[in-house]
């Protein structure tokens, strides 16, 4: 689990070391915001359309083989996007190529990955393994934005993206040598055919759609990402327009927040049975500090508002993703995180125009007080439908054993 952590690490510091390069070099070649955003839309939109099918490919294949294919494939697309800008010969056509091919991998890469990580750690130690995972994240972020400033000025464009390719074939080098835990989960191909739910696609929803904490949870995730959450997006207009910041401020918002998504993690990763209510209360509370946020009169009471909502953030995510990772049994999580990657790709490709058009209709500080009202509204709508609705049994514990669900 460590050398995994550690790999994880490396690659989030080459991802977001290309990242933070990305949208100005899409944004120099084209001359376009629009065809800026359609780039970062064509990487995403794969997780829409194919997140399912790619869920149930990593159900029915081993996670170690998967994942060291997947990030050999990606390792290749840095590499080809770093050949084609150092010989500059990226033009728009190859650039949209590149990132459909990105988002595709994605969408078997990330379930595959998710449960490689989750089967080196003893079945009661998956929260845990799960906030560790976001502590790597929040790190590599930090380090891979500081990293990108220097590589791009001592080496080129071009280099950011050969940083990003040496790091996925670190992973893809570290994978053959992990062990899973002794008393891990079992792995999908040890269950008995005879004993599995109808293959495909179709299977993962029904059991997705047939569980109500899921459901639930994909209901909070909805609201809260169209009506707030977008920090990168609402906080920047925030301290450029009404705070009367500079990019100087925004930078130490930015900072504040990747410093409250380490705390946050490394909170996450005591949580051991997390159950929905949590992430409902963490939900609730960054919405009621995004309503403080948006009538604050200065940038220094924003930065103090700005942790714990990074923090309740973080905890929430570690909540819900350790749900999502073990509420099902193991040969149907891989389906069930592929629904999920398509549920949170919908909503993320709609959340940034809708919160945009809001903040153009009625103002930025109102429509952070107004989103967070909706999202605490919301919330507050479904606990009281729940109270109301008669109780019925669970037919699968939280961390059920291999059996038919």
């Amino acid at each position: 689990m460590r050398w995994w952590a550690a790999a994880n690490f490396v690659s989030n510091v080459g991802t977001w070391t290309q990242l933070t390069v990305q949208n100005l070099l899409v944004l120099q070649i084209t001359g376009s915001a629009a065809v800026t955003g359609l780039s970062v839309s064509l990487q995403a939109a794969p997780g829409l359309l194919l997140g399912l099918a790619g869920g149930a490919a990593v159900d029915r294949w081993s996670h170690k083989a998967t994942a060291a294919v997947c990030q050999a494939l990606l390792a290749a697309v840095a590499f080809a996007t770093c050949l084609l800008v150092a010989l500059g010969r990226l033009d728009l056509p190859a650039l949209m190529a590149l990132a459909l091919v990105t988002g595709v991998v994605a969408t078997v890469d990330g379930p595959a990955c998710s449960l490689l990580g989750n089967g080196l750690v003893p079945a009661r130690d998956v929260p845990s393994a799960i906030g560790v995972g976001s502590l790597v994240h929040s790190a590599g972020r930090l380090v891979g934005a500081a990293l990108a400033g220097v590589t791009v000025v001592a080496f080129g464009t071009a280099a950011a993206y050969a940083v990003n390719g040496l790091s996925f074939l670190f992973v893809a080098g570290v994978i053959p040598f992990l062990r899973p835990a002794p008393d891990a989960r079992p792995p999908v191909t040890a269950v008995p055919a005879e004993r599995e739910e109808a293959p495909g696609v179709a299977a993962g929803l029904r059991y997705f759609l047939g569980r109500p904490r899921l459901v639930a949870l994909a209901a909070m995730n909805a609201v809260s990402a169209l009506f707030g959450r977008n920090y990168s997006l609402t906080l920047v207009v925030l301290v450029t327009g009404p705070l009367a910041g500079d990019a100087a401020s925004f930078s130490r918002v930015s900072t504040t927040l990747a410093a409250g998504g380490i705390v946050g993690a490394v909170l996450g990763a005591r949580l051991r049975r997390p159950r929905v209510r949590l992430v409902a209360l963490l939900t609730a509370a960054g919405a009621l500090l995004q309503v403080l946020a948006g009538v604050v009169p200065s940038t220094a009471l924003l930065l103090v508002l700005v942790l714990p909502m990074a923090v309740a953030e973080s905890v929430g995510d570690t909540a819900q993703s350790t749900l999502l990772q073990t509420d099902p049994p193991a040969r149907m999580r891989g389906r069930v995180l592929g629904a999920w990657s398509t549920v949170r790709t919908g909503w993320g490709l709609a959340a940034p125009p809708l919160l945009g058009l809001l903040m153009e209709l009625l103002g930025v500080r109102a429509a952070l007080v107004a989103g967070g009202l909706v999202i605490v509204a919301a919330l507050t709508g479904g606990w009281l439908t729940h109270r109301r609705a008669p109780a019925r049994p669970c037919a699968t514990p939280l961390t059920p054993a291999p059996a038919p669900a």
